[in-house]
């Protein structure tokens, strides 16, 4: 007798596991086979090889008559396409019925950005919350990524300035400090909880604080001031078009924001509304 999905998929996952995928993406992928699972039983297709690529269609459309947007059900698309190559490869099917799903069509978003009455708004509600009010401050005055936020080491912090350290396809880069973002750094560091960890911005615990703790500690703060069609991704696009708007020079402004071409800075003006872009070498203070 033929092994069951359901009995391969614990195997699918150490297979992740042996090929080092971060537990969050395990555990998604988990959570989007036993999904697919469900919804295979329900049709009594319990094995790979009764598995027809009219399902596959039949479980992506599935998911997008219910709550799942596009992207959402792309994503777990993605994972049942891998799934399913797997399972090929380990010769436990003899063919890929996702390989030629097509995925759903993902409209692109336009990047939104708060107001000054919303960002003064999301400022005002956060203000008690010292550590979160210093994370959206830092992001809103240099337009640092919220992953770049949580890895800045206090040693990458000086008087005027702070230091990107180089990742992934990013080089290092230098981001001036403004009055507010100075201001914001000081006063977490007066409560910041005593530890040896290197990082700047860390749990009460002491221990690094991790960006999806962060993303949801804004995301409750968006909420509570009543902008929530807002992400902490935002706040990083709200930084660079009110400094376009401010007349701050490109290239500088695609520098500090780590863009690696200037096109990609350019695409902003017409979110900005902004014609010819300034000379200003000095970024604006939020």
């Amino acid at each position: 007798m033929a092994e069951t999905l359901k009995s391969l998929l614990p195997i699918f996952v150490e297979h992740l596991e042996s090929k080092g995928r971060s537990p969050s993406t395990i555990l998604a992928y988990r959570a989007d086979h036993e999904q697919l699972l469900e919804y295979l039983t329900q049709k009594n297709k319990v094995e790979a090889d009764q598995v027809t690529q009219p399902d596959i269609e039949a479980f992506r459309d599935t998911l997008l008559g219910q709550k799942y947007t596009p992207k959402s059900a792309s994503r777990k698309l993605n994972a049942v396409k891998t799934f399913f190559r797997w399972l090929v490869s380990e010769k436990h099917s003899i063919a890929n019925p996702a390989e030629d799903v097509a995925h759903p069509k993902i409209e692109a978003a336009m990047p939104r950005f708060l107001s000054p009455l919303e960002y003064r708004a999301l400022r005002d509600v956060v203000r008690d919350d010292i550590r979160i009010a210093g994370i959206v401050e830092l992001i809103l005055q240099t337009g640092m990524r919220i992953s770049e936020v949580a890895n800045l080491k206090l040693e990458k912090v000086k008087d005027s300035e702070v230091i990107v350290e180089p990742y992934a396809t990013q080089p290092q880069r230098t981001i001036p400090l403004n009055k507010p973002a100075k201001f914001a750094l000081e006063e977490y560091m007066k409560i910041r909880p005593k530890t040896d960890s290197p990082y700047v911005f860390v749990s009460k615990n002491g221990k690094p604080l991790a960006v999806r703790n962060i993303r949801a500690a804004i995301d409750r703060y968006m909420q509570k001031a009543e902008v929530p069609q807002y992400s902490v991704n935002d706040l990083r696009t709200t930084f660079v078009v009110h400094n376009l708007r401010d007349g701050v020079d490109l290239v500088l402004l695609s520098q500090v924001v780590g863009h690696k071409r200037l096109s990609t800075t350019e695409r902003y003006l017409d979110l900005a509304q902004v014609k010819e872009p300034g000379k200003k070498q000095s970024l604006a203070e939020l």
